[in-house]
């Protein structure tokens, strides 16, 4: 364990630490997250339109009318079909922020280049009609939600580094100083504006002569769709798990190294169960891994699962720090905030207990994936419930009502329990032992 220690600070912690300073990739993270508060109360109104209740919808349509549950969902779209839009937006403003330069102006010329290379035609099939027919001057919205999130991103940090370079270049157009400052501004954009659309709309203009016909298109089938079928493999699900408990054995925030880029693929695949979801309640959803299978069955308690280790602190701890500790960590671990015990226990380059840290966030991917695979529990709807949701509530919740997802969050519960116990008794016996000197 001594040379597994030594490698995590040799190999591992620096190259992870160079990675969290990344300047593109604290920007995509960044500004994913300025997302979430739209989709979670988009969420919300998913949740009412859809609850699990006998006779609710009946019940709805005689209160509201026969277009209750249509006009419910306005708020959804508003949230999730804007995803794009946000993100493209969100990470221009965050890269631009650390070149120093003026955010406001990058995240409008992003949304904007992100817009100049989306085809603005959707496919529509008349009623009676076998074919689909191709209308121009319509804004696709599909495009705008989790299916242009990769496109949305890539023009984000092009355009910003266009734009970035000329104003540092200070290729600009300078007003005289008694102009208003946000004039002055608007000018200074100028140049780098025109340099970014002149740089999409060629590329646009090139792809629209080949079989790819977009950008969105490329994107797609060359990155979208093999990072998504990694993302949502078991592989790829207890690669990224065994990534974030590695890091932060060494006190990095693992979830938000590997987040930045298994983010976005995650949360493009709850979008699809959404969307199937959203059509019709009782369809099979095609993917198991998304953002919530993470946040809500793996890490109950946090990264690591630790909040069965809090109570198992809190009932059979002898030691006077580990008491104190389990005191301190059991508010926030039912919110699933564990730093006070990853810290405090501490786990971080403990030896003996990064070995439970990192074991049982997998096993808990093999059980969970493998009931949800084999129909024994409900995949995760697509519904954005907050990662701080407590046990219980949330995978009711996530699963559009089904007793399952509670279940195998009680289990998973029960098993983490399991793989802690023996460690924490050596540890607990360590505390002791030093604390009677």
């Amino acid at each position: 364990m001594k040379r597994f220690i030594e490698f995590l600070e040799k190999y591992i912690m620096p190259f992870a630490g160079r990675v969290a300073e990344q300047r593109h990739l604290q920007a995509i993270r960044d500004g994913i997250i300025l997302t979430l508060p739209l989709i979670i109360v988009g969420s919300l109104f998913l949740i009412i339109g859809f609850l699990p209740i006998t006779g609710y919808a009946d019940f709805m349509a005689s209160t509201f009318g026969a277009e209750w549950l249509t006009k419910l969902l306005y708020p959804v779209g508003a949230s999730f079909d804007i995803m794009a839009i946000i993100v493209s937006f969100g990470v221009a403003y965050r890269l631009a922020e650390k070149y120093s330069v003026d955010a406001l102006g990058a995240g409008t010329i992003s949304v904007a280049a992100f817009m100049l290379a989306t085809p603005y035609k959707v496919f529509f099939t008349p009623e009676g009609a076998s074919e689909a027919l191709e209308v121009g001057g319509a804004i696709p919205v599909a495009l705008m939600g989790s299916k242009g999130l990769f496109v949305a991103m890539i023009l984000a940090v092009l355009s910003t580094e266009i734009y970035r370079y000329i104003i540092q270049k200070n290729i600009v157009i300078k007003m005289p100083d008694g102009v208003p400052p946000a004039v002055s501004r608007s000018f200074i954009a100028l140049i780098p504006a025109f340099a970014v659309f002149l740089v999409v709309w060629l590329i646009r203009i090139g792809l629209e002569a080949t079989s790819f016909e977009s950008i969105h298109n490329i994107i797609n089938d060359l990155l979208a769709t093999p990072l998504n079928a990694l993302g949502s493999s078991l592989i790829g699900a207890l690669i990224a798990v065994m990534l974030i408990q590695m890091l932060w054995s060494t006190g990095l925030h693992g979830a938000a190294i590997v987040g930045g880029v298994m983010g976005p693929i995650w949360l493009s695949l709850m979008d699809e169960n959404r969307l199937i979801y959203q059509a019709n309640p009782d369809a099979e959803l095609p993917n198991i891994i998304t953002q919530q299978f993470f946040d809500l069955w793996i890490y109950v308690g946090g990264s690591g699962a630790t909040l069965a280790l809090v109570f198992i602190m809190l009932v059979w701890a002898r030691s006077q720090q580990l008491k104190n500790i389990s005191r301190l960590s059991v508010g926030p671990g039912i919110f699933n905030i564990n730093e006070p015990v990853t810290f405090g226990m501490p786990i971080v380059m403990n030896p003996l207990l990064i070995i439970p840290f990192i074991i049982t966030p997998i096993v808990l991917v093999l059980i969970t994936y493998f009931a949800m695979s084999w129909g024994w529990v409900a995949k995760p709807n697509g519904v954005a419930v907050p990662w701080t949701t407590p046990i219980g509530f949330s995978g009711y919740l996530a699963t559009g009502g089904k007793i399952s997802g509670v279940v195998i969050q009680i289990v998973n519960f029960i098993v983490a329990g399991l793989i802690y116990y023996p460690f924490f008794r050596i540890w607990d016996k360590q505390k002791l032992k030093e604390e009677q000197g």
